[in-house]
């Protein structure tokens, strides 16, 4: 992707020098601003205007250390579920912005911003689909060399957001990704696993995890090891 770095470094304060986790306000949505903010430990969190942090501490997953619950892994022997990737990127992005049938700060600015970078293959979403055919839950986020950011979950039935979490997970250990991103800590993914770790030290894996900017194809839902 060609990025304009130099204008990025200008309006971006440097994450590794902030005390703050504010590191800018305004901006857009496009690309290749997206594309810089991640491979530099920075993100969006609000549109209008559009703010920018980068968070000290960082909250992380051990991708080889994701915590499947037993509930889970009966529901995915069950089969009762049909997992895709980046099938319905807009329809994942929208479930997200309902989550818990209260709105988040996705917001249709949001949604295109990330449907371009998706459409550049940076950005992906993985479904769960009932036996209906329906979307009932899925995860979208960023992916950049062995970099990947989860941005969002939602689940319209019980557990459709943590399968797709959980396949997502299988995905990105087929492909040695290094590092999984989850920004803030809470409930949720303490339950799975999360912690956090200083920002310096964040930074400093992000940099070797992007150190080569290649996207990422899933490999097919049948070869990966779930369980």
């Amino acid at each position: 992707m060609s990025t304009k770095y130099e204008d990025f470094r200008i309006f971006f304060r440097d994450p590794s020098k902030c005390r703050d986790d504010l590191v800018a306000i305004g901006g857009d949505f496009s690309p290749e601003r997206l594309f810089y903010a991640y491979t530099h430990g920075i993100f969006p969190w609000s549109e209008n205007p559009i703010r920018w942090y980068s968070l000290d501490p960082r909250a992380i997953f051990d991708i080889d250390s994701f915590h499947i619950s037993k509930t889970i892994r009966k529901k995915i022997k069950k089969k009762s579920y049909t997992v895709t990737f980046n099938q319905s990127f807009k329809d994942v992005m929208r479930g997200c912005s309902f989550r818990f049938h209260e709105p988040t700060w996705i917001t249709e600015g949001f949604i295109k911003g990330y449907y371009e970078l998706h459409k550049k293959g940076y950005a992906h979403s993985v479904e769960t689909w009932n036996e209906k055919g329906e979307l009932v839950g899925g995860v979208y986020g960023v992916g950049i060399g062995k970099f990947f950011a989860g941005e969002s979950m939602f689940a319209f039935e019980s557990d459709a957001g943590k399968i797709a979490l959980t396949y997502l997970f299988a995905a990105l250990r087929e492909a040695n990704f290094t590092l999984f991103d989850t920004q803030q800590l809470n409930e949720v993914t303490w339950s799975l696993g999360a912690y956090e770790i200083p920002k310096f030290e964040y930074l400093a894996r992000l940099r070797q995890a992007v150190k080569h900017s290649t996207k990422w194809t899933p490999a097919s839902v049948d070869e990966l090891e779930i369980l």
